[in-house]
């Protein structure tokens, strides 16, 4: 038995972790340039702008860059670093990889603020498994606020973010219990728990931590797994002395499947 284990370790130890994260950029808050007075919820928001979101998460699902791009500001920012150029480059990647993602994207709150519009969204993004995607099945929430002027968007900053990739029969069943935030150098707990009987199975797994940069966006990281003694991972980690965004990953694999969950960490002063 030790030596099927160092096999699967051996087999496994190298799975893909990021790339795919460049999802949280498509959580779509488009507003045009339309005289709106001040508002707070998505039932006095015009006729034409739910009109445009579902005709932005139209051409999202359908992989249609260059129209998504033309909502984009050429000065297009982000919390992370992003810009208009990595951005639709990564785009492109992403749909490669994942050629059927489905996007659908509810209007939280909005509002004026002098000539701008900012507006809170929340996105699901969704794609089920196909051979592009190694069969992995996608999961993603996003939460955004983004500043728009005139018709593009010029500003966009991610509040919340849980992406989920599973593969194989039966994936394993995670819980995540992470903050959303914490403060600069304070200590917090990362656990991710399957919440399923294990039986004769052997777990393997691994969690990572990750500074939110540009080129997290533009290059895939590689993981090491390793066998797990208890029903889950429990990790407790301490944040940055400085501000900004983490990502924190945990892989998990069974005999019959492999979930890979990430979610965004704020960090703040």
């Amino acid at each position: 038995m030790p030596n099927l284990i160092v096999l699967l370790v051996r087999n496994i130890r190298k799975f893909p972790a990021s790339n795919w994260l460049i999802l949280f950029i498509l959580s779509l808050g488009l507003l045009s340039g339309w005289k709106c007075a001040q508002a707070s919820t998505p039932d006095t928001a015009p006729t034409e702008l739910k009109n445009l979101l579902t005709q932005i998460d139209t051409a999202a699902s359908l992989g249609n860059v260059t129209k998504v791009m033309q909502f984009y500001s050429p000065n297009f920012t982000t919390g992370d670093g992003l810009t208009h150029a990595n951005l639709e480059k990564a785009l492109v990647g992403l749909w490669q990889r994942y050629p059927q993602l489905k996007y659908t994207t509810q209007l939280k709150s909005w509002k004026s603020e002098g000539n701008a519009i900012i507006a809170e969204t929340v996105t699901n993004i969704t794609s089920s498994p196909s051979p592009k995607s190694n069969n992995m099945a996608l999961n993603a929430t996003i939460t955004s606020r983004q500043r728009i002027s005139g018709t593009q968007i010029v500003r966009q900053d991610i509040l919340t973010e849980r992406t989920q990739l599973s593969s194989g029969a039966k994936p394993p069943q995670i819980k995540i219990n992470l903050p959303q935030q914490v403060r600069v150098g304070q200590q917090y707990n990362f656990d991710a728990i399957v919440t399923e009987p294990l039986g004769d199975d052997f777990l393997l797994g691994t969690a990572l931590e990750e500074p939110i940069k540009p080129e997290k966006y533009l290059s895939p990281t590689s993981v090491d797994l390793e066998l797990l003694t208890t029903g889950g991972l429990f990790k407790v980690g301490r944040a940055p002395a400085t501000p900004g965004s983490q990502w924190l990953s945990a892989v998990i694999f069974r005999g019959e499947g492999v979930t890979m969950v990430t979610q965004r960490l704020q960090v703040v002063k």
